[in-house]
């Protein structure tokens, strides 16, 4: 019987713990409910996500997982660790933006007083206005200005040979100076070369920029998002580093239509191609990871053949190893980023560490924006190059 009370006594008990832990949970629950309805949208760790959001094991925590679209852009404000994936391109891309409007407005004003600069190293300024009026007498023996375009820089440049005033070919003057100057006016004639290369390359590097922005930012959303989203920013990535070739071969090679179709149709036909094997759902899975680096890295190691055919034909112009040395760092840049981005360091090495800032996608962002700054700083060397010497 004392045994039967016992017993009684423990169910008992246990029924008051039952109901004690019942009430704990109700509050925290309320508590919970209460702090839900603050913060609206709770980051979860790795192992909480659903599969298609599962691309990363080195980064433990902070991961927003299947929010509202709403939500998701309103994040690009909150501390996640896909906020700095976000800001380090949105960033790149206003930077391009700003170098493109520059381009359009400044770049010609800046190629003419760089010559202009050079053409009074050749000619004493007291010289200047002589010259105008004699090259003005001789100016309307010249083919109409309509045509001028249609000539080749050197017909230009001959044609203004016999036109510049004879004394800079007797006295003190040498006919390398007569050759100077008409190489220096012949394309400020002519105009300056065409523009189309050099927008496509900042054209294809902000869309890139921008597109793997939205990626990161609206991924979260929903399974079909992530698809369409990551199809986005493969697509970004192959037009990124196909228009990059687009001002080293046009400018290197446009008097050499042949090569510069060849190589142009080439580069192009590959990053369409890249593109449609990146739409398969294959692709995006994280064993892929690798492959989907080298792919997009062997695209970039087909420029060096173009890279060589330029050396061989200017080799000695200072301007084509200027240019092939940002070429050289564009393509170390673009490199090392795809090695970061495939072997995820530094996070694979403190797992956990990383997940706000730091890990491997965010050095790969910065990288890439990188390289197509210093692949800018190239197109601007090309286009002085033509501007001033022509065919």
């Amino acid at each position: 019987m004392a045994g039967h009370h016992a017993k009684y006594d423990d169910m008992e008990e246990s029924s008051g713990l039952m109901m004690e832990n019942h009430r704990t949970c109700s509050a925290r629950a309320g508590k919970g409910k209460r702090l839900w309805k603050k913060v609206k949208y709770q980051l979860v760790e790795y192992h909480c996500l659903p599969g298609y959001l599962r691309d990363n094991e080195y980064i433990l925590g902070h991961y927003r997982s299947e929010w509202p679209l709403k939500q998701a852009l309103l994040s690009i404000f909150s501390i996640h660790n896909e906020t700095l994936n976000v800001w380090t391109h949105l960033i790149g891309f206003f930077l391009f933006l700003a170098l493109t409007i520059y381009t359009a407005v400044k770049v010609p004003k800046i190629v003419d007083l760089h010559s202009l600069q050079h053409f009074h190293g050749i000619v004493k300024k007291a010289d200047l206005h002589k010259l105008q009026e004699e090259l003005l007498k001789c100016l309307p023996s010249l083919p109409s200005m309509d045509m001028l375009p249609s000539l080749s820089s050197w017909h230009v440049k001959e044609l203004l040979y016999n036109c510049l005033p004879e004394r800079f070919s007797s006295g003190n003057h040498t006919d390398g100076v007569k050759e100077d100057l008409a190489d220096i006016i012949a394309p400020l004639m002519m105009g300056p070369i065409t523009r189309w290369p050099f927008f496509a390359f900042l054209g294809g590097a902000m869309f890139c920029l921008l597109a793997s922005s939205v990626c990161h930012l609206l991924s979260c959303h929903s399974e079909r998002m992530a698809y369409i989203m990551l199809r986005l920013d493969y697509a970004g990535i192959a037009a990124l580093i196909s228009t990059s070739f687009y001002p080293p071969v046009y400018y290197s090679f446009m008097c050499n239509p042949l090569f510069c179709n060849l190589y142009l149709a080439f580069i192009t036909l590959l990053g369409i191609a890249t593109i449609l094997f990146s739409l398969l759902p294959v692709f995006q899975n994280p064993e892929f990871r690798t492959i989907r680096a080298s792919l997009f890295f062997g695209m970039g190691l087909s420029g060096v053949a173009p890279i060589l055919h330029k050396l061989y034909l200017f080799w000695g112009e200072p301007e084509v190893f200027h240019t092939t040395g940002y070429e050289i760092l564009m393509g170390a840049l673009y490199g090392i980023g795809a090695l970061v981005y495939a072997t995820r360091i530094p996070e694979r090495w403190k797992p956990g560490k990383f997940d706000i800032a730091g890990h491997s996608h965010q050095l790969f962002h910065i990288l890439v924006v990188a390289g197509a700054y210093t692949h800018y700083r190239a197109g601007l060397v090309y286009l002085r190059w033509r501007d001033l010497r022509g065919c």
